[in-house]
């Protein structure tokens, strides 16, 4: 009898889990389980892990173990999440959509015996195509540009009003919409937020104005399909920061998720009105590089608990709101679980209890949307290096998956 894969669903959201199973194969037989997948320039990604057919010929990753590949043990997507550039692409390079109007198409692939990564698969018995959608059928995207403020607005299907969140990411600046479009899919009305580098804002990250993020809170909480009174942030990296400093100054927000952030302010100088909290600097002599070329900046942010950068300090403690704080313990790029505990420590000082912490052990840095693949070593658009963001794979997928439940309960609860 012929071997079948059978994926369900076959198009679904890019966030939930699908079931894959094998059947009409050998009792016992070997197999090899691939994935393949090329993102919008065309570079090709791929997986792979070592199966072997049950007594009825058949195979369930929800509930059989990988025996070898890119990961052991049952894990029902570790086929999406440990997918890495195919040996002729280059290396360190991210699966993540740049349009989110496009669904990703994974193919997926049965192939006889076994075959290390990166070695030619036997002959294919089965296979089959599935699509992961970034943006749920009658999601609305809206390309912005309200006074100074560019990015896009994602709105859930139906009337609302919607509980309004701005979404934000790190120091590789432009736009990028993914998680805001999954957050739509969810039933928030999500603003993707770049603040540099793209259209008409500045091309680098100089020195920032709060204000623009103000402005961007503001048209958010007074538009129609937007539930009141306040509105909701999440930002990683350096989004994370400044989503501290908006729920710190900016009575609108009122909910903030700092995925892997600094509790002080980084970098670029912020300006607000006549404030301004100056950016604590990275010595590049703190930096080391590995005999593969890979740099490691770990060590090299200035030390935000010395007096002498106190200044830099986002003063949290003044906040009204709620803060849900997401690392990983193994987070290379810089130290965010210690950042995480002086926000807590800071807090708790001034009689303030407003906070949740997700603490991952084996997590990296960049804690996405579930099956989004994991990269521990990424290319640095700034500094045009790879750089060692840290994590064990396994560790850092499931992190993903649990938190982005729990990000979305906490946005629920303080949003309505």
């Amino acid at each position: 009898r012929a071997a079948s894969l059978a994926v369900s669903p076959a198009a679904g959201p890019a966030d939930e889990r699908v079931e894959t199973r094998v059947a009409g194969l050998s009792p016992g037989q070997p197999v090899t389980l691939r994935a393949v997948a090329a993102d919008d320039r065309g570079c090709l990604f791929q997986s792979c892990a070592h199966y072997r057919a049950d007594s009825r010929g058949e195979l369930h990753l929800g509930t059989d173990a990988s025996h070898g590949g890119d990961y052991t043990g049952v894990e029902p997507m570790g086929l999406f999440w440990s997918l890495a550039p195919a040996g002729m692409e280059k290396p360190y390079q991210r699966l993540v959509p740049r349009s989110t109007g496009a669904p990703m198409k994974v193919e997926m692939l049965v192939h006889q015996g076994h075959s290390p990564p990166g070695a030619m698969p036997g002959p294919v018995v089965a296979k089959a195509e599935v699509q992961r959608l970034f943006t749920a059928p009658g999601v609305r995207r809206i390309r912005l540009k309200e006074g100074v403020v560019r990015g896009s607005l994602f709105l859930p299907p139906g009337d609302g009003p919607f509980p309004g969140v701005i979404d934000m990411y790190g120091d590789e600046g432009g736009l990028i919409e993914f998680r805001s479009s999954l957050l739509a899919t969810h039933g928030f009305a999500a603003l993707s937020l770049p603040y540099f580098d793209f259209e008409d804002l500045p091309k680098v990250m100089k020195e920032l104005k709060l204000e623009y993020f103000e402005e961007a809170a503001r048209f958010l909480q007074r538009h129609p399909k937007v539930k009141g009174p306040g509105v909701g942030v999440i930002g990683t990296g350096k989004g994370a920061e400044l989503a501290l400093s908006m729920i710190t100054f900016l009575p609108e927000v009122v909910a903030a998720v700092s995925v892997s952030g600094c509790s002080s302010n980084t970098v670029a100088d912020l300006h607000y009105g006549e404030m301004t909290l100056p950016g604590l600097r990275f010595d590049m002599n703190k930096v080391s590089v590995s005999d593969t070329g890979v740099f490691d900046i770990f060590e090299a942010l200035d030390d935000p608990s010395k007096p002498a950068n106190s200044p830099c300090v986002i003063p949290i403690e003044k906040a009204e709101g709620h803060f849900l704080l997401v690392v990983g313990e193994d987070d290379r790029m810089w130290k965010s679980s210690l950042y995480a505990e002086l926000a807590i420590r800071r807090l708790r000082q001034h009689g303030k209890e407003n906070f949740e912490l997700l603490s991952y052990p084996g997590a990296g840095h960049r804690i996405d949307p579930p099956s989004t693949p994991f990269c521990q070593v990424a290319m640095d658009r700034v500094l045009g290096v790879p750089v060692l963001g840290g994590g064990e794979s396994k560790a850092h997928a499931h992190a993903q998956e649990h938190s982005w439940g729990k990000i979305q309960e906490f946005l629920h609860l303080h949003l309505g």
